[in-house]
């Protein structure tokens, strides 16, 4: 991940944005006072949260991404603001080294690779005899056709080695297999299939890059019942939760998140309309993955099982109880470390029980309002372990007030706000039908005052692990550095390729046309290298580039998303300007449908923003008719005109 990767996964725009201009929440977006023009009436500055963008629709006419932002507001070069927004963001500026380059590289092609296995997998699923049996599990469990394509699901077949005999016809190694985890070695050095005779989960990253697989077996005699990918480059499930990449829109727009822990469990939720739902894999809950749904959103629901939420699971949660434990066990519900992380992040975390006997899956196919209920009724951390504590036990006995009171009340004392902290104690004395000066009197070790090595670990590592946030940025990030790769390593073909455009009738390709701050600087030089003529524009985009930039004439982080652009043709870079700039078109017309459809916005140009929104489904119409022709313009020209040329006549 690239500076500029990890500056915006710890910073959010809307947050930036906000120490400088009142913003009012209007949807799943944003809206304001431009604070570049004089304007007073009408709101026309627009920030989109899930793309982290700005635009302005009104005298502006401007817009672009957290750094751009930055830049144009405080008056800064990239340079400055690079350094400004990493000092912020506590990231440390250093220029690319071969081995960080190298590992880059790795990453991105284990990516590709673990993109080649899932289609492996569909493919067997759908396609052969033997993944008739996992195709016929999922429906049998409700799923559609729709569904199961939306989350790639598949089949591992039962040979030891049909992953590797399919590899073997691609350009991978087994030994690339082995470190994206998919091969297990044997004790002489060979490896077998990871995965056989399983339905295959594919897990992604927050921003949709693959990173493993989970797998559940389809035999009752397999063991165990799931198996996920092992840890890898990729692979770390205590940073990873479970259909973040598809959940995210949706958190934002409820400013909810609900965290369950089967993958079916997401997938069936998802279907029946519950899009903000994740899981966490079978795991404690994380600082990273708390990192994660951070930026999206601070109202977080933890939906447990009814065994891992009984009192044992409560217990395990209280640490005096802990300590006593196996430590084989794996502990899900921590309810100290959930109030920490609560209080660090500034959040809401809520846990509900789900009805005993009952997967999220069966809840929501047998009645979606049921699940609604379950998660408008999750209560907060400690009103959830003082009854659950509180089930199955005789509260007219003296000694079981006592025991109770002693478990509960550590939980109590760690609440930092003192109001909170009263409802609690008065909560937990009507529970127990006693008076509640009784419970001020009941020894409790409170974390406040006695602060334990979690807790300690938490002040002085959150700065690096809380926010060490999966990167989000916009579709376009992986076109716009295919482009500047192209472009850095041979800026004369800025020529060639505004040609092509200017015949389909395009605008040439210019800044506008790259959102990423850095992109749009990179981008900056290979014009100012051809508007120059003291030096070869190689050598010019070579001495200006910053220290941020690769020294061998690519980005920082370009090679993670690019692979071998290098080898590209150029038909093929073309074809990325085109759908480099549908995605921007496409992005405006969402944009003026956002500004049609709030009515305050709406009355800063009704005129102006229907024009614009014909002016885009044209251009949108014209780039589709290009990326669907074998030819390039000029081919396609020549070609009609030979075809004239030789046509028979009459």
């Amino acid at each position: 991940m690239s500076v500029v990767d990890q500056i915006k996964a710890r910073l959010d725009i809307v947050d930036t944005v906000s120490q400088s201009v009142k913003l009012r929440r209007t949807g799943k977006n944003y809206i304001g006072f431009c604070p570049f023009h004089s304007n007073t009436r009408t709101p026309a500055f627009v920030v989109f949260p899930e793309s982290q963008t700005w635009r302005c629709f009104g005298q502006c006419n401007e817009g672009g991404d957290l750094f751009s932002y930055v830049m144009k507001r405080e008056g800064l070069d990239f340079s400055e603001t690079l350094k400004k927004l990493a000092d912020q963001a506590g990231v440390e500026l250093s220029p690319q080294t071969p081995q960080s380059k190298k590992e880059e590289e790795s990453q991105a092609r284990l990516s590709r690779l673990m993109e080649e296995a899932l289609r492996f997998y569909r493919q067997q699923m759908l396609e052969t005899e033997a993944g008739k049996k996992a195709l016929n599990y999922i429906k049998s469990r409700g799923l559609s056709d729709e569904t199961i394509k939306i989350w790639g699901l598949g089949y591992a077949p039962g040979g030891w080695e049909s992953l590797i005999k399919h590899f073997s016809h691609t350009d991978f190694q087994t030994s690339e297999l082995s470190a994206a985890g998919m091969l297990t070695e044997r004790d002489d050095g060979s490896g077998y299939d990871r995965f056989r005779d399983r339905l295959m989960f594919p897990i992604r990253s927050a921003t949709g890059k693959m990173a493993g697989f989970g797998a559940r077996a389809l035999s009752p005699d397999d063991m165990p019942k799931y198996l996920n990918s092992p840890k890898t480059e990729l692979f770390d499930k205590s940073q990873l939760l479970y259909g973040m990449d598809l959940a995210r829109r949706e958190m934002r727009a409820l400013n909810q998140a609900v965290i369950v822990e089967g993958y079916m469990d997401v997938i069936a939720l998802h279907q029946a309309g519950f899009k903000n739902v994740v899981a966490s894999m079978g795991t404690a809950l994380t600082e990273e993955q708390f990192g994660i749904l951070k930026r999206t959103t601070r109202n977080i629901v933890l939906a447990l099982d009814a065994d891992q939420a009984g009192q044992n699971a409560t217990l395990r949660g209280l640490e005096t109880a802990r300590r006593s434990m196996d430590e084989g066990l794996d502990i899900s519900f921590d309810s100290r470390g959930l109030m920490r992380y609560e209080r660090f992040l500034k959040a809401d975390i809520r846990v509900t029980t789900l009805p005993e006997g009952k997967d999220p899956d069966e809840i929501v196919n047998e009645n979606p309002d049921a699940w609604k209920t379950i998660i408008a009724n999750a209560k907060p951390i400690v009103s959830h372990v003082m009854h659950t504590l509180a089930q199955n036990q005789d509260l007219n006995d003296a000694k079981v007030k006592r025991e109770l009171a002693a478990q509960v009340m550590p939980l109590i004392e760690d609440v930092a706000d003192a109001v909170e902290r009263e409802g609690y104690r008065q909560e937990l004395a009507r529970l127990l039908r006693i008076d509640e000066r009784a419970l001020r009197n009941t020894p409790a070790t409170s974390s406040r005052t006695r602060p334990s090595r979690t807790s300690e670990a938490i002040g002085s590592e959150n700065a690096a692990s809380l926010q060490n946030l999966s990167n989000l940025s916009r579709r376009n990030r992986m076109l716009e550095t295919h482009c500047l790769a192209y472009l850095l390593k041979e800026p004369e073909k800025l020529y060639q390729l505004n040609r092509q455009l200017g015949l389909l009738e395009l605008p040439i390709l210019s800044l506008e046309d790259f959102q990423e701050a850095d992109c749009k600087h990179a981008f900056g030089i290979v014009q100012a290298s051809l508007e120059q003529d003291a030096e070869p524009a190689i050598d010019y985009i070579e001495q200006h580039l910053p220290d941020i930039f690769d020294t061998q004439d690519l980005p920082k982080g370009l090679t993670h998303y690019l692979g071998h652009s290098q080898g590209k043709t150029f038909f093929e870079q073309f074809r990325s300007i085109l759908r480099l700039r549908k995605n921007i078109v496409e992005d405006r017309i969402q944009d003026i449908q956002f500004i049609q459809a709030d009515e305050e916005a709406r009355r800063y140009s009704k005129e102006e923003a229907d024009k614009l929104f014909l002016e885009l489904l044209t251009m949108r119409r014209v780039i589709d008719q290009a990326l669907a022709s074998p030819f390039l313009p000029e081919d396609q020209i020549n070609k009609s005109q030979t075809t004239q040329k030789n046509r028979p006549r009459n």
